[in-house]
């Protein structure tokens, strides 16, 4: 599934120093920075992908009227890149595809807020003139009044499944001939090279990461939901998928922007590429492990749903004797932090390589 001004947006803008200063002088609630993803705007026809306008309205009245920021992506990366402390209760909107319908209705809501967000192209759709995206005129027009348009690929392919005919090699060669083209048109057609890059369907490897990082782009955004803190990694910034019915309610909205990053690393099994299709354990190393409430420690996994988990010093476990069949698992730990009662949480992605339909 493909899951999310010259107004007054350039006090928004990165080299805004009052910005910057307003934003390192907030007073920390532990909140974080939530990244939103959005797809297509009032199209019915799509419910997987489509947030109704009015709804869309509704969740950028919630953030004007609970004195949410809502900050630029430029800003949030130089932020984890150590510009400025990150700031909390703040939000970074996006939007991926670059259907007509960011055009026709999503902009017009997003004027009225004066809210900057971010547009990841579907360079390919764009550049063969699909009628469901946005024309070139259409991304310029936008360009010029602040909007920030970012690359999302040409193809829009799996990259993370490497085709069967191809050796390693050749599927890293495969991967770097999209992220050139991409890259090539929109810096032809935008008069700037694209900074940013999101990855298509939120599939990645570490081979994916890998070939991103080596063009020069400065963060990869994928599609794990979860919140950002100072430990998120630019070249794996997670966004929560606003979509669908159950995932563009207030309520869900609401739930989502509660939410605080839960940092870990050393995962088991480790992110990207499945090596064992039968894990003994999923894991993880909490970084903070004395933040929260052992009793609470949980981890899901796509096919297993969510079981309750130890702690054994810093890491986080589950034993597991059930053998993965999906080509894709999301697995997340998540815990509630002790006297906030903030919910934390952080996903990671789990690939299985087989031919078959991608579920």
């Amino acid at each position: 599934m493909r899951i999310f001004f010259s107004f007054i947006l350039f006090i928004f803008l990165l080299g805004s120093p009052a910005l910057a200063e307003e934003i390192e002088n907030t007073e920390a609630d532990g909140s974080g920075v939530t990244v939103l993803i959005y797809h297509r705007f009032g199209e019915d026809k799509y419910p997987s992908t489509n947030i109704a306008v009015d709804r869309f309205s509704q969740q950028l009245e919630f953030l004007s009227s609970n004195n949410y920021q809502v900050i630029s992506l430029e800003q949030l990366v130089h932020s984890l890149n150590g510009g400025f402390r990150l700031p909390d209760r703040a939000v970074v909107i996006t939007i991926d595809d670059g259907y007509r319908s960011v055009y026709t209705e999503a902009w017009p809501v997003l004027k009225q807020y004066g809210y900057p967000f971010t547009v990841f192209v579907y360079a390919k759709a764009t550049e063969n003139k699909h009628w469901n995206y946005m024309t070139w005129d259409q991304v310029k027009e936008m360009k010029a009044a602040g909007v920030d348009f970012q690359n999302h690929g040409f193809a829009h392919d799996h990259l993370a499944f490497k085709p069967s005919e191809m050796n390693m090699d050749e599927y890293k060669a495969w991967i770097r001939a999209d992220l050139a083209v991409s890259t090539k048109i929109l810096s032809e057609e935008l008069k700037e090279r694209p900074r940013f890059f999101a990855v298509p369907y939120g599939e990645y490897n570490e081979t994916v990461l890998d070939e991103i990082r080596s063009f020069g782009y400065e963060a990869i955004l994928l599609q794990d939901p979860g919140s950002v803190s100072k430990d998120t990694d630019p070249f794996a910034i997670p966004r929560e998928p606003i979509l669908g019915n159950d995932w563009s309610t207030i309520k869900h909205f609401q739930m989502i922007l509660e939410r605080v990053d839960l940092p870990f690393n050393s995962e088991i099994p480790t992110s990207g590429t499945l090596a064992n299709l039968n894990p003994s354990q999923f894991s993880a190393r909490l970084l903070h492990p004395d933040r929260y409430e052992p009793s609470s420690l949980g981890i899901y996994v796509s096919e297993l749903g969510w079981q309750k988990a130890v702690l054994e010093g810093d890491r986080v476990i589950i034993k597991n004797s059930v053998p993965l069949q999906r080509r894709i698992n999301r697995v997340a730990v998540s815990g509630k932090e002790k006297g906030s009662g903030w919910t934390a949480i952080r996903f990671w992605l789990l690939v299985l390589e087989k031919t078959g339909e991608i579920q």
